[in-house]
C-alpha cells in the first residue's frame, strides 16, 4: 500500500511538472487602443537589448534587470551581417544564437518582438547587411528590385522558419508577439519614387505570407498597408497617431540617450526628460512604448557602423554597458511603469477627456467602469504651472507630467526624482598572486609588415588585379577593415630623381597610410565627417622601378540614409605625381588607371597573431610611438564578479583581442571638442545629441569592456593589439566597474531604496540632510532648517548593510522647521567591500 501511494505520488508530481511546462498558444492581435492577448487589451513597455552586442553569459541578467525594471517585452534586431557572413554560411553560435536568446527571455516571463529588417540601421555595420550582398550584379538596396528582394526573402524566411521551428512565436506558445519587416524605410522612402512604394507593399505581403499568427510592424512607415501596424521613433512620440483608427498608438524607438563617435562628447539624457516623453506619450493615448536602448552594449570586433562609431555603444541606456543599472534612470522609469500598470485598464478602456489650461499645460481623464485616472502636463520648458483642478490645486512643474491615480492624488511626477544616483567608478585590478600586475605588464611585440614589393614582386597573396581604382567593398567583401592598393611606377628623368615629388591623393577614407619604396611617406584620418579628403606628402622617388603601396583603412561602413550601401569607401582617386620642370611648371604624372594590385587585411590579422599563445613574437627592444606594431601580454583575471574593464590610455588607434576574442577598435588619442560640455545639466526643453553633453577634450572612449565569459578564472589570459597609428602600451590597466559613491535628493512622502552592488556595503555617509537641501550629487549643502537626528537614523539602518530603504517622512526622520509644501532628503554615500569597511570599524 505504502509503496502504490508513494508510486502515485510520484505519478501526480510528474503530471503536476508536465503540466507547469505546458504553454498555451495566445492570440495576439490589435484594435485601436491597444495589442490585444486573447481579446484583453494591455499596456505594454518594452525594451532593447541586442543579443550580439553582449554576451549570451549576460543575457539571464539583463533579461532579469530589464524585468525587474518593469518591462514586459525584449525588442531585438536581427543581424544579417552577422549571421551571413558570407554567401549562404550561417552563424548562430555564441552571443548570435538567437533561438537561446529568444528562449532565455521566455524562461523570465517576458514576452518578444522580433524586428528581423532585415535592414537595421543601429549604427550597425552597414545598417546589418552583409557586403557581399552589394557585390551581387544588377543589385539595388531596399527598393524594387528582384536580386535584393530575392536575398532579403531568402534571409527573412530562414529567420522565420528558424523561429516557427522552435515554436517560438506566440500563436505556438511562444514569447514573440510582435514583428517587424524593414525598418524606418519611410524616413527615405521618396528617394526611391514609385520603385520605394511598390518595395513597401513587397514587403507587407511577405511578411503576411508567412502566416506567423502575430502582428507585424513597419516602424517610421505613415503608408504601411493594412494590415501592418506603423510606429513611431524618436525622443517624443506623444503626437505621433497611426494611419488607422484600428491600429494602436505605438513607439518601437524611444531614445533613451544617444550613440557616440570617435572624436564626440559623450551625450546624456535626463531621467527625468525621457520619463517627460513617456508620461506625455500615455497621456495622450498610447499604449506600446519601447526604449531604445535599455541595453547598448559594446560594439565587439568591427561591428560598429557609422561611419566613427565607437566600440562602447552604451547611449545612456537605463542598464549600462557592462549590465549595471544606470541609476537614477532605471529606477525612476521602474516607478513610472508600476504608476501606469495600476492604471492600465482605465487607460486602454477609457474614455479620454482633454482639459485645456494654455500655456502648454493640459490634465487628461480618462474614465471608466466607475474609476477614473488622470494626467497633468506642462510642457513649457520654463514656467511651472500652478492650476486649479476638479476644486484641488496643484503645482505642475516645466516639462513634466504628473499622474494621479485617483485624480485626486499625485502618485508620480516626472520631474521629481525619487531614487537613488549611482557613482561608478573603475577599482584597479586586484589580480590574484599579483598585486601590483596593471604596472608591471611584461610585453612582446611584432612588427606589421609595410614593404609590399620585393624585386619587383608582390609579397603574399594578391586578391585581384586592375588598372584602375576599385572600391574597397567590391574587394574585401567586408572580411577586414583594411585593403592594400599597391602599383609600380618607372621613372628615369631626373626631374622625378632629383628634385622634390609631390603625392597627391583623392580617397573615400577613412584612414591613409601612404608607402613609397617600403618607406612611410605620411598617414591620414577623415575628421568633422568630411570622409572623402586630399591627402598630399612629398616623396623621394629613385631611377628605375618604385613601389607605391597605399592601406586604406575604413571605420566602420555607413548604416543610414537612401543609397547608403552605394558610398565608395577606399582609395577613389585620382592619384598624381607631381613635381616641377626647370621653369618651374609643374608636371604630373596620374597614376590612377595604373594596373593596381589588391591585398586583403594585415599580415598579422591572415596570420592571426590575435590567437592565444601565437608565436614568433620578440620580447626585447620593444619599439613605442611606431606605426603598424602588434603588442601582446599577459595578465590575471580581476578577483570577483564585477564587469571588467581595460584602458588603453597611451595606444594610438586599432584592434583589440582579448585571448582571441576581438573587444572592438580603440581610438583613445581622438578628443573631443573642448567646447561644448556642462557641469549641470536642465531637462526641460526638448533633448538634442548635443545637450547635457560631456567629456569635452577628453579620449571619447578610454576604457573597453571584457565580458567576464572571454575570461580564464584559472589561467593566464593573453591582450594582444594592433597599432595602427603609434603609441604605447605602458599606461594600460584593467579594472572592474562598480559603485562608489550613491547619492540621492528625494521628495518628502517617498520611500528611498538605497542600494550598492552585491558584494559591497555601504560603508559612511558623506552627506546627509533632511530639509531645504541645495545642489547636487558631490556638491550637496545643507540650508537652515533641517531634522537634527537623520544622520544617526542613517547609520543604525544603513550602514553595514548591501541596501537599506528610508521612508522620507518627518514621523521617521525627525521635525524640520522648515515651513515648506515638501521636504526633501538629501544624501550621499560611499560602498566598499565588506572587508575595507569592517577594517575600518576596528
Amino acid at each position: 500500500m505504502g509503496i502504490r501511494m508513494a508510486s502515485y505520488a510520484a505519478f501526480l508530481f510528474l503530471c503536476m511538472a508536465l503540466m507547469s511546462f505546458t504553454i498555451e498558444a495566445m492570440n495576439v492581435s490589435y484594435d485601436g487602443r491597444a495589442i490585444t492577448f486573447n481579446g484583453k487589451r494591455k499596456i505594454l513597455f518594452s525594451g532593447s537589448i541586442h543579443y550580439p552586442r553582449s554576451t549570451a553569459e549576460m543575457w539571464p541578467s539583463l533579461i532579469k534587470k530589464a524585468k525587474e525594471g518593469g518591462l514586459d517585452v525584449i525588442e531585438t534586431y536581427v543581424f544579417w551581417n552577422a549571421h551571413e557572413p558570407h554567401y549562404r554560411q550561417y552563424d548562430f553560435t555564441g552571443n548570435l544564437d538567437l533561438v537561446r536568446f529568444i528562449k532565455t527571455v521566455q524562461n523570465e516571463g517576458l514576452k518578444a518582438m522580433l524586428r528581423i529588417g532585415p535592414y537595421v540601421c543601429a549604427e550597425w555595420n552597414y545598417g546589418g547587411f552583409p557586403v557581399w550582398l552589394h557585390n551581387i550584379p544588377g543589385i539595388e538596396f531596399r527598393t524594387n528590385n528582384a536580386q535584393f528582394e530575392h536575398e532579403m526573402k531568402n534571409f527573412t524566411t530562414l529567420i522565420v522558419d528558424m523561429m516557427n521551428h522552435e515554436k517560438l512565436f506566440a500563436s505556438q506558445g511562444g514569447p514573440i508577439i510582435l514583428a517587424q519587416i524593414e525598418n524606418e524605410y519611410g524616413n527615405i522612402m521618396s528617394s526611391y519614387g514609385d520603385d520605394g512604394k511598390k518595395y513597401v507593399n513587397w514587403c507587407a505581403n511577405l511578411a503576411q505570407s508567412y502566416q506567423v499568427g502575430i502582428p507585424w510592424v513597419m516602424c517610421q512607415q505613415d503608408n504601411a498597408p493594412d494590415p501592418m501596424l506603423n510606429s513611431c521613433n524618436g525622443f517624443y512620440c506623444d503626437q505621433f497617431y497611426p494611419n488607422s483608427q484600428n491600429k494602436p498608438k505605438m513607439w518601437t524607438e524611444n531614445w533613451t540617450g544617444w550613440f557616440k563617435n570617435w572624436g564626440g562628447q559623450i551625450p546624456h539624457r535626463t531621467a527625468e526628460d525621457v520619463a517627460f516623453a513617456v508620461g506625455r506619450f500615455f497621456q495622450y493615448g498610447g499604449t506600446y512604448q519601447n526604449y531604445y536602448m535599455y541595453h547598448g552594449g559594446t560594439n565587439f570586433g568591427r561591428t560598429s557602423g557609422g561611419p566613427y562609431i565607437t566600440t562602447s555603444y552604451d547611449y545612456d541606456a537605463p542598464l549600462d554597458e557592462y549590465g549595471n543599472l544606470n541609476q537614477p534612470k532605471w529606477g525612476h522609469l521602474k516607478k513610472l511603469h508600476e504608476v501606469l500598470k495600476s492604471i492600465e485598464d482605465v487607460l486602454v478602456n477609457g474614455h479620454r477627456r482633454d482639459v485645456e489650461y494654455g500655456n502648454m499645460v493640459t490634465a487628461t481623464i480618462y474614465s471608466h467602469g466607475g474609476k477614473s485616472a488622470c494626467f497633468l502636463g506642462n510642457a513649457n520648458n520654463s514656467y511651472d504651472a500652478s492650476i486649479n483642478f476638479q476644486n484641488n490645486q496643484y503645482n505642475v512643474p516645466a516639462w513634466s507630467v504628473s499622474i494621479l491615480p485617483d485624480c485626486s492624488n499625485e502618485a508620480y511626477s516626472t520631474a521629481k526624482v525619487n531614487v537613488q544616483t549611482s557613482v561608478m567608478v573603475m577599482k584597479e585590478n586586484e589580480a590574484a598572486d599579483n598585486d601590483d600586475e596593471s604596472y608591471n605588464l611584461k610585453w612582446q611585440w611584432r612588427h606589421e609588415p609595410f614593404e609590399q614589393m620585393k624585386n619587383g614582386k608582390i609579397l603574399g597573396n594578391v586578391a585581384l588585379s586592375a588598372p584602375q581604382l576599385l572600391d574597397q567593398k567590391l574587394v574585401t567583401n567586408g572580411t577586414s577593415d583594411y585593403l592594400w592598393y599597391i602599383t609600380s611606377v618607372n621613372v628615369d628623368d631626373n626631374m622625378w630623381t632629383k628634385k622634390d615629388v609631390q603625392l597627391r591623393i583623392n580617397t573615400n577614407g577613412h584612414v591613409l597610410h601612404a608607402f613609397v619604396n617600403g618607406k612611410h611617406a605620411g598617414s591620414q584620418y577623415a575628421k568633422n565627417g568630411q570622409y572623402q579628403f586630399s591627402f598630399e606628402t612629398n616623396v623621394t622617388l629613385k631611377a628605375g622601378t618604385n613601389e607605391i603601396s597605399l592601406l586604406s583603412a575604413t571605420v566602420g561602413l555607413p548604416n543610414y540614409g537612401a543609397y547608403f550601401d552605394n558610398v565608395e569607401v577606399g582609395v577613389g582617386g585620382p592619384i598624381h605625381l607631381v613635381t616641377h620642370d626647370e621653369s618651374g611648371d609643374e608636371v604630373v604624372k596620374n597614376i590612377t588607371n595604373n594596373v593596381w594590385n589588391y591585398k586583403i587585411g594585415l599580415h598579422g590579422e591572415n596570420a592571426k597573431h590575435y590567437e592565444k599563445n601565437s608565436l614568433g613574437w620578440l620580447k626585447t627592444g620593444l619599439p613605442t610611438d611606431r606605426i603598424f606594431t602588434w603588442y601582446k601580454t599577459k595578465f590575471n583575471s580581476p578577483i570577483g564578479n564585477d564587469p571588467v574593464a581595460v584602458d588603453l590610455s597611451g595606444l594610438g588607434k586599432g584592434q583589440a583581442w582579448v585571448n582571441g576574442n576581438n573587444i572592438g577598435r580603440y581610438w583613445p588619442t581622438y578628443l573631443a571638442d573642448d567646447n561644448g560640455c556642462s557641469t549641470t545639466c536642465d531637462f526641460r526643453g526638448a533633448y538634442t545629441s548635443s545637450k547635457c553633453a560631456t567629456g569635452c577634450g577628453k579620449p571619447t572612449q578610454q576604457w573597453y569592456h571584457i565580458p567576464r565569459s572571454f575570461l580564464n578564472e584559472e589561467d593566464e589570459n593573453e591582450l594582444v593589439l594592433f597599432e595602427e597609428m603609434g603609441g604605447h602600451p605602458f599606461n594600460i590597466k584593467f579594472a572592474t566597474v562598480t559603485i562608489g559613491n550613491i547619492c540621492a535628493n528625494a521628495y518628502e512622502g517617498n520611500t528611498l531604496e538605497l542600494s550598492c552592488h552585491e558584494n559591497q556595503v555601504i560603508s559612511e555617509f558623506k552627506f546627509v540632510s533632511f530639509g531645504q537641501p541645495q545642489g547636487q550629487c558631490g556638491s550637496f549643502t545643507k540650508s537652515q532648517c533641517e531634522a537634527s537626528n537623520t544622520l544617526q537614523h542613517l547609520k543604525e539602518k544603513c550602514l553595514g548593510k548591501s541596501k537599506c530603504s528610508v521612508h522620507v517622512s518627518e514621523r521617521i526622520l525627525g521635525s524640520t522647521g522648515c515651513k515648506v509644501e515638501q521636504n526633501r532628503f538629501a544624501v550621499e554615500a560611499v560602498c566598499a567591500s565588506p572587508f575595507n569597511y569592517y577594517a575600518k570599524k576596528k
